[in-house]
């Protein structure tokens, strides 16, 4: 199949939805945690989490478009500063999957789903107890999109993981707690380890053949 940019546009419109979700190959599955001043509590997956620096260490994500009935994560973390990212394993898959359903405003996924919420040392936002990988962040800037999408950038606040999955040189086994993926909206991919390579520097670049 060569599809050029005008016979996309024209695709069937679900088929085109999925096939441009798909086509950037599989994304980290991350449940997103926040509660709103009035201590509203709300989880919602993503798969759109990204590095943006180690020093300072900073992620990003990726917000829809926020309509005139905008869902609570987003005025959340503007409200409160603060939010919780954490990462899903082969365990909880489907509760996660679900917590993408459009609930009435005020119902916390955490009970619709039955995902356990965790607060650690005062932090505002809950965590989801289940993850094996918790983060708090801390809301720095909300960057518009030419899409109407916002970038949601936040710093790393705390890391919550078991010490069995990292190494001697900080890398995350995400193999280790059966850590997922996501291709497209709604496809789950089991995360196997393969190799690991050196830094890469000229000197050390092998023959190819």
């Amino acid at each position: 199949m060569q599809l050029q940019k005008e016979e996309i546009e024209n695709l069937e419109r679900k088929f085109r939805l999925n096939l441009i979700n798909s086509i950037s190959g599989i994304k980290p599955a991350n449940l997103i945690g926040s509660k709103s001043l009035t201590n509203k509590e709300n989880v919602a997956i993503f798969s759109s989490v990204v590095h943006l620096g180690s020093n300072p260490a900073q992620l990003g994500f990726i917000m829809r478009p926020q309509t005139d009935v905008p869902r609570d994560t987003y005025p959340n973390i503007v409200e409160t500063g603060f939010y919780t990212i954490n990462h899903v394993s082969q365990s909880f898959i489907k509760k996660a999957h679900f917590t993408s359903a459009k609930l009435e405003k005020g119902v916390s996924e955490f009970d619709r789903m039955k995902l356990e919420k965790e607060y650690v040392k005062g932090f505002h936002a809950p965590f989801v107890k289940e993850s094996p990988v918790k983060i708090g962040m801390k809301h720095m800037e909300s960057i518009p999109l030419p899409n109407k999408c916002i970038l949601v950038i936040g710093t790393v606040e705390m890391i919550i993981l078991p010490d069995k999955v990292i190494n001697e040189l900080g890398q995350l086994n995400l193999e280790g707690y059966s850590g997922v993926g996501i291709s497209g909206l709604n496809t789950y991919y089991g995360l196997n380890m393969l190799e690991s390579f050196p830094y890469v520097r000229e000197d050390e670049i092998p023959e190819f053949e």
